[in-house]
């Protein structure tokens, strides 16, 4: 049985039901966030609920909770283990549809969970790398808020979808943004570069441990506009999620990227990563 959280409860999740008139149902006036759990325990738990403090000021929403006892519990009541933790709040029921609110209105706190995978238990030799097209950033211009206004990424990956390609890579006024739901790094000549932070990209957390464990190394980094062309003629391409851990791209716009294959740089970085999750989990 999958065991939500709604409105202060757990619950089957065939239970949950949420007002049509909840303002994150009717407008999207609403933010979230997805935190990976390996073996029972929240991967940077606390980059990520601060992350979605820093979401809910933006938006001016405010829900006093116990965020990661919220999130640990749900884990423990659907088994634990290695799951992905959705967690969402929305400004409230308002009782009918106005684009004014109330501003005390209660918000709305969901949560649920699912299996997933474990990115670092997967040797680097056989992680495969994926393939991207390059399209328009029609999103809003706070991409650092994770707002559930998520359309304009599902219509791009699905373009990507229809291309036969994994990933879509978002470009806004002649720079690279970043993906549908991850953020992304070029090398070149043993440099990594990743777009600069701004409020056009969301500030992704294993970008930052990307950057932090690149620096603990000896890894040279610059955090730089990239632009299409310097994107195609790149060494290696990386995207970098949560979830997913780092991953290559090896293909964009169905032209090869360096050599085709997974790169040196990225190999390092995905030792380095898998390095940290594995003395996370087990103190090691």
């Amino acid at each position: 049985m999958n065991i939500v959280y709604l409105k202060g409860q757990f619950m089957a999740s065939e239970k949950a039901t949420v007002s049509p008139f909840d303002r994150g149902f009717l407008f999207g006036d609403s933010v979230y966030e997805v935190v990976p759990y390996f073996r029972g325990i929240g991967f940077r738990l606390q980059e990520h609920i601060a992350r979605l403090e820093h979401s809910l000021r933006a938006v001016r929403i405010q829900a006093d909770t116990d965020w990661a006892g919220l999130m640990d519990e749900l884990v423990q009541r659907n088994g634990g283990g290695n799951m992905s933790v959705y967690l969402q709040v929305t400004r409230g029921d308002c009782g009918s549809r106005s684009h004014s609110y109330d501003a005390s209105l209660r918000p709305t706190v969901f949560a649920c969970c699912a299996p997933v995978r474990n990115f670092a238990a997967v040797p680097a030799e056989d992680v495969v790398g994926i393939s991207a097209i390059v399209t328009a950033d029609l999103r809003w211009h706070r991409c650092d808020i994770k707002s559930t206004g998520l359309l304009p990424n599902i219509l791009v990956l699905q373009q990507a979808r229809d291309h036969r390609a994994d990933e879509a890579l978002l470009l806004r006024d002649g720079v690279l943004t970043e993906g549908t739901s991850c953020n992304l790094f070029v090398v070149r000549q043993g440099v990594i570069y990743t777009p600069k932070r701004s409020s056009d990209i969301l500030g992704g957390i294993t970008r930052e441990l990307v950057l932090g464990l690149a620096d603990a190394n000896g890894m040279q980094y610059q955090e730089v506009d990239i632009d299409y062309d310097s994107l195609m003629s790149a060494d290696e391409v990386w995207i970098s999620s949560s979830t997913r851990g780092v991953v290559p791209v090896t293909r964009v716009d169905h032209s090869p990227i360096g050599s085709g294959n997974k790169g040196p740089v990225w190999a390092r970085m995905f030792e380095l990563l898998a390095r940290y999750q594995q003395q996370l989990m087990t103190g090691e």
